[in-house]
């Protein structure tokens, strides 16, 4: 099974990580939830990078690398935008404010920070790096 692809930052291989992911872990028995939760916790951060540190340039690229290490599902998601994810300055949205006042967005990185059991961060120079990590059992 392949474990790695190359795509460019366009919206239109969001699709295509999707089903990547999604044929990965078919050869573990996860429950639809779980599948679920982890393709829709790639997909929220891999949009992130393409729409708004690479803003849909398709000169530039993601590379995303996934593996199962003792029942944890692990991805790496890199690119080499010069701006970078700083998550000490992430501020979680008041999600009750959000649904009253009807606002759509900015609440994809909650979701992904609930899903997966740890998510990092790093940055050298221009190169970034998203781990995810889930235990699948």
């Amino acid at each position: 099974m392949k474990n790695a692809i190359r795509i460019s930052c366009s919206r239109h291989n969001l699709k295509v990580v999707r089903d990547f992911v999604s044929a990965y872990l078919a050869a573990y028995a996860l429950s639809d939830l779980q599948l679920n939760q982890i393709i829709l916790a790639v997909d929220e951060v891999v949009a992130n990078l393409i729409i708004h540190a690479n803003h849909e340039d398709e000169s530039q690229f993601l590379n995303l690398r996934l593996g199962v290490d003792k029942q944890v599902f692990e991805i790496e998601i890199e690119d080499d935008s010069k701006s970078s994810y700083q998550p000490s300055l992430y501020k979680e949205p008041d999600l009750q404010e959000h649904i009253r006042i009807g606002k759509k967005g900015g609440v994809g990185m909650t979701l992904v920070n609930r899903i997966m059991d740890r998510v990092e961060f790093t940055t050298t120079g221009d190169h970034n790096v998203c781990r995810l990590y889930k235990r699948i059992v």
